[in-house]
């Protein structure tokens, strides 16, 4: 076994080291947007199947001598085009749809190399029964799935940290190199043996009374159809719990290899062995898991984050976990093991194009999240209620009680919350009805034990299964209502490849008051007031206390240059005069287009606009020195952090287009991570002079309105960072008044830079 598992174990470690790799390498050149990951995943996983489909017709098609001529050739044509990092010709131009962009650089740039090692697991695995008559080689599915795992957890923890992107690629290509001389040697191997039928049967081994042996060679329809839907359910929710991560902190290697890992380890849990997974344990984790994620998407941004993270990675293992359990209960005799791994591999690529590609075009949010949690719930009932086996009939009668016993306080629940929001219904009925369900329990429990019926009754499966179907139906209400559009503020809505953006209308009915809400992900990204007078108001994270108003302030007059990163509702252009130039970047065209169509911010200005499509890293990298006296930096996706956009080269870049006595102001607003550190950081290092200026909500006097007094509510709480190299404006009254201390933390925070940047020192 040891020669067949060096290359499956070296392939899997290459196939998932691979991953962050390049998706880290061009994040940047797409606005480091969740999407990024999402279209590398499924690349990553179309290769797999593709890598899958080529092991099993190539078993199917030729002999064993044959698949080794066909295999050798291609390793040596992969050999020589093993170059993993994009050179500078492969960044993009149009960013609106970058979709294709990215899988067109990923298939020239990686194509072959990751093809060739998708098929290792498979093909070796049907070389190994071949020429191992009577053993399982599903041990060797798990040994790759330890390799991929060690893979994910190593990037961000060793190779990230210790060797630039270069060496990374470097290291790859020689881990490459070895791994084709491992499948040289199992080629030999094979050739030497030439064995011209697969095994048929497993032998009983000593932990065969642990094992249940593989399904016949007669192959169910509906058994191949699990095999489908399984692992598709799975990574839909890897997925989509990987852009839920993402879009609240920030597009990093870290929250991709998280869910990954995770993914990863119930693969390696479910086919090392079945005694890992117990299907009444895992029920009631489910049933936990999908509770609490609702739980957890009603809260929005009210949950702490390190709560909400820990209950989506929950979720997720406890989800894929079932599934892949599940499908590992339906494996087929080893005569039938390519088309096994095929169709796991097809349902994972099928979850990747629901999430990557299907779900932008008819869901207006992000509501795969959903649809993968009730496929999840259905699946798992689906495969309860056809279970045959005689080995259950314990485990149901014990989770029949125990879901009796959590649908019963469902209900108690249930009636508690209409009693809370529904003023029809007198406290008293309320009481009457919650006491009567408990009642009813009790007598019913009383009544089956003097009959004795628990000994005697058959139906346990039966009623699990329906607890589970009711289950399943109070999910789907749950999810329906939290996801429905049913806020009669709302707009418009729209999803691109860069998150979804919402538009809001408020207060309609008071002139004074009327005004227009843009939201990007769950983040108020500007506001205005529809009223003409009112509408040049600055409001949100501009007000007059803001470091961006201080920051205008401080500038000359007359003829400012002004540079601004992140479009929003086009606030900024608000303090632009006559003569003033404002060059604004934005990568998001539905930004633009919202930002003209519904807000007047920008056709307001007397200033002269220019908008610059496109991530503004890359547009800038092709400018000639635009001289600007302020460049604001307010590029926020959701509440996901730029990373790109706060490095050492991003600075550089920027130091190159401002003027030598102009400002650089950093919009750091954020509940999650504290980033004064990381701009601190950069402000040392280029000389620089900083203030922070944080405002606080109700830091401001009362003003009239209409004939009453209110406080600024259209003013948003706000840290923006100044840099300059000129001390008498960082020294200006206003400036020093507002500034505050850098709160810096108790370790040291290393200078972010394109090749590291981590976040776990920072997080608030």
């Amino acid at each position: 076994m040891f020669v067949y598992a060096l290359p499956i174990f070296t392939g899997a470690f290459l196939l998932f080291q691979v991953q962050p790799l390049i998706g880290k390498s061009i994040l940047p050149w797409f606005g480091g947007a969740p999407g990024v990951w999402t279209t590398c995943m499924l690349f990553f996983q179309v290769l797999l199947l593709a890598g899958y489909a080529y092991a099993h017709f190539l078993s199917r098609w030729f002999q064993p001598r044959g698949q080794v001529i066909v295999h050798l050739g291609l390793l040596l044509m992969g050999l020589a085009v093993s170059q993993v990092t994009p050179d500078d010709s492969w960044k993009p131009h149009d960013t609106e749809h970058p979709t294709l962009d990215i899988l067109v650089l990923l298939t020239a740039c990686l194509g072959l190399p990751y093809f060739l090692l998708a098929s290792t697991g498979p093909l070796m695995q049907q070389w190994f029964s071949r020429t191992n008559s009577g053993v399982s080689p599903y041990r060797l599915y798990a040994l790759s799935n330890v390799g991929s795992l060690l893979a994910l957890v190593s990037y961000p923890f060793f190779f990230e940290t210790r060797f630039t992107r270069q060496m990374q690629a470097e290291l790859w290509t020689w881990g490459f190199g070895a791994y084709v001389l491992f499948s040289v040697c199992c080629a030999w191997w094979l050739w030497r043996k030439n064995p011209v039928e697969p095994a048929t049967s497993i032998e009983a081994a000593p932990a065969a009374k642990l094992n249940p042996p593989p399904r016949d060679s007669h192959l169910s329809r509906f058994d191949q159809l699990l095999w489908l839907l399984l692992p598709a359910c799975a990574s839909v929710l890897l997925l989509a719990t990987t852009n839920k991560m993402c879009q609240d902190v920030a597009v990093i290697p870290f929250l991709w290899v998280l869910p990954l890992a995770l993914y990863l380890l119930t693969f390696i849990i479910s086919f090392d062995n079945p005694r890992w997974y117990r299907r009444g344990p895992f029920a009631l984790a489910l049933v936990g898991a999908l509770g609490a994620t609702c739980w957890a998407l009603f809260q929005g941004t009210d949950a702490p984050l390190k709560l909400e993270l820990g209950i989506y990675a929950f979720m997720l293992f406890t989800g894929s976990m079932v599934c892949h359990g599940e499908l590992y209960r339906l494996k087929p005799n080893p005569r039938h093991l390519t088309t096994f791994y095929l169709l796991i591999a097809a349902g994972g690529a099928l979850g990747g194009l629901f999430v990557a590609l299907i779900a932008p075009f008819i869901f207006t949010d992000y509501h795969e999240l959903h649809w993968g949690l009730l496929a999840c719930g259905l699946l798992f009932t689906v495969v309860c209620a056809r279970e045959r086996s005689s080995e259950y009939g314990r485990c149901w009668r014990w989770l029949a009680c125990i879901l009796t016993l959590l649908g019963f306080a469902g209900l108690d629940q249930s009636l508690a919350w209409m009693g809370e929001r529904l003023s029809d219904f007198p406290d008293s009925l309320i009481v009457t009805l919650r006491a009567g369900l408990w009642s009813l329990l009790a007598v019913w429990v009383t009544f089956w034990i003097g009959q004795k019926r628990f000994a005697t009754f058959r139906g346990w499966q039966a009623l699990v299964c329906a607890w589970l179907a009711v289950g399943l139906l109070a999910l789907a209400l749950a999810l329906r209502l939290e996801a429905r559009d049913s806020d009669e503020t709302l707009l418009t809505k729209s999803r691109g490849f860069y998150g979804t953006l919402a538009v809001h209308e408020y207060r309609k009915d008071d002139p004074l008051a009327h005004y227009y809400l843009l939201q990007h992900g769950r983040i108020t990204h500007g506001l205005q007031f529809v009223d003409p007078e009112l509408a040049a108001w600055p409001t949100s994270y501009y007000g007059p206390g803001s470091g961006i108003s201080l920051a205008v302030g401080a500038l000359p007059e007359g003829g400012r240059r002004i540079g601004v990163v992140g479009l929003g509702t086009g606030t900024m252009a608000i303090f632009g005069r006559t003569n003033d130039y404002l060059r604004i970047y934005e990568i998001n065209p539905q930004v633009e287009r919202v930002a003209r169509s519904t807000f007047s911010y920008l056709s307001n200005s007397p200033a002269q606009i220019e908008i610059v499509l496109g991530d503004a890293r890359l547009s800038l990298e092709r400018e000639p020195p635009q001289e600007f006296d302020l460049l604001a930096l307010d590029a926020f996706t959701s509440d996901a952090i730029p990373v790109h956009l706060l490095t050492k080269e991003a600075f550089a870049l920027y130091e190159r287009h401002v003027s030598p006595h102009g400002i650089i102001a950093v919009h750091i607003s954020n509940r999650y991570l504290n980033l004064e550190p990381v701009v601190a950081n950069v402000a040392r290092h280029f000389n620089y002079h900083l203030a922070v200026i944080s405002w606080e909500e109700g830091n401001s006097d009362y003003e009239a309105w209409g004939d009453e007094w209110v406080d600024e509510w259209w003013l948003y709480s706000s840290t923006w960072v100044l840099l300059s190299r000129n001390e008498e404006i960082i020294n200006a009254a206003a400036i020093r008044e507002a500034a505050s201390p850098v709160k810096t933390n108790a370790v040291n925070i290393p200078l972010w830079t394109d090749d590291f940047a981590s976040l776990f020192q920072i997080l608030q």
